[in-house]
């Protein structure tokens, strides 16, 4: 099968994982993958942003940005053309994005099967943030994509809640999460040799990775490490950086618990899975309400015993005292209360970490089941002519 892949994604960040990840799974099974893509991510470190496109954000105004936004629809829509008819694909797959409709006047004008990727309702998290000043036309162009599409496949069944009020019939949406690469994941790791590197060998270790915000809550594990009541020595370590980096050093600092905080700072993909074999408990605080983390996939797959947030989204991957512990994001001391619990039951700890780790199999959460996911939704298209 020979498949158009489209997306507008110009950053190295957990979107380019999604992108690579599912692309590489597609091409295991044999199908020719046509991507058409912006250029220059490929020169770009993981998590920077594509630098052309921050600066036009920075200097633009947000109307003006917006519309080259959706003037680029017309250059994405001459190269699918282009790559269709030099091709013929069997079907387009196209990551949706704002202001973006070349995957759909393709579709129109050459009946070509489309499914299409929804990750967020970029709409409104956008608007939330006030950064849309086109509202009408982003609502229009979104919801125009989303319904067009043969298939919607939105990560999470919360956000196939956004599809179905914008009116997309049931039937054309299917939920695919995001998932693992296992040969990336369960390859021999020297957990040991990490832990010594970074000294960790006494302590418990609370790991979290990616891009650290305020709005996570790292504050209160860097509270409880000051206190320390588990009867063992914590220690807090953030596998990535971020904005709330050097609140949370300095509040270390503060407590004098600097020692027991470790940053690593941006870290290659290939290392990632070290860093995690590393904890003892991973650290989920808390998560967009539609979202589809792929950090919690990859702490499934190494075994680690999860504390979560109690979330509808969460719950459609993991269950509370079966393969993580979740718990409650209205209760103030909620996230701290868990922690407390595992870190003092390892009992708990392994049972959990266990359970997550065979959940992976057990729920076909990889990459490679996606791909066939897909597959055989293009199978049931092709039969349906």
């Amino acid at each position: 099968m020979k498949i158009l892949y489209h997306h507008r994604t110009g950053s190295t960040d957990g979107q380019a994982v999604h992108i690579e990840e599912l692309m590489t799974a597609l091409k295991a099974l044999g199908h020719e993958i046509i991507k058409v893509a912006p250029g220059g991510s490929e020169k770009q470190d993981f998590g920077e942003e594509n630098a052309l496109v921050a600066a036009l954000k920075r200097h633009l105004p947000q109307a003006v940005y917006e519309l080259m936004e959706f003037s680029y629809s017309l250059v994405a829509y001459r190269r699918l053309k282009r790559a269709y008819l030099e091709h013929r694909p069997d079907v387009l797959y196209e990551r949706s994005n704002l202001f973006l409709l070349s995957g759909v006047w393709l579709k129109r004008h050459y009946k070509l099967p489309m499914l299409l990727e929804v990750n967020a309702p970029l709409f409104e998290e956008r608007s939330k943030f006030g950064q849309v000043a086109l509202k009408r036309l982003a609502r229009w162009t979104e919801e125009t994509a989303w319904r067009e599409a043969d298939y919607a496949l939105p990560v999470t069944d919360v956000l196939a809640d956004h599809l179905r009020r914008a009116g997309v019939p049931e039937e054309r949406i299917k939920v695919i999460p995001n998932g693992i690469n296992q040969d990336r994941f369960l390859k021999d790791i020297d957990t040991a040799a990490v832990r010594q590197r970074l000294n960790l060998n006494e302590q418990l270790v609370l790991g979290f990775t990616g891009f650290v915000r305020e709005w996570h809550g790292l504050n209160h594990v860097v509270d409880l490490l000051a206190e320390d009541r588990s009867g063992t020595r914590l220690h807090l370590l953030v596998v990535g950086d971020g904005p709330a980096r050097e609140s949370l050093e300095a509040q270390a600092r503060s407590l004098g618990v600097s020692d027991r905080v470790t940053f690593t700072g941006v870290i290659g993909r290939d290392e990632v899975a070290d860093y995690i074999a590393a904890f003892d408990v991973a650290l989920q605080p808390a998560v967009t309400n539609y979202a589809s983390p792929l950090k919690l996939f990859e702490y499934m797959a190494l075994g680690r015993a999860i504390v979560a947030p109690d979330m509808r989204n969460i719950k459609e991957i993991l269950s509370d005292g079966v393969d993580a512990l979740l718990f409650d994001p209205e209760k103030e001391t909620g996230f701290r209360d868990a922690i407390e619990r595992v870190c003092n039951d390892h009992g708990l700890r392994q049972r959990i970490g266990e359970a997550a780790r065979a959940a992976i199999t057990d729920k076909a959460l990889t990459w490679e089941n996606n791909a066939r996911r897909i597959e055989a939704l293009v199978h049931t298209l092709n039969t349906q002519k």
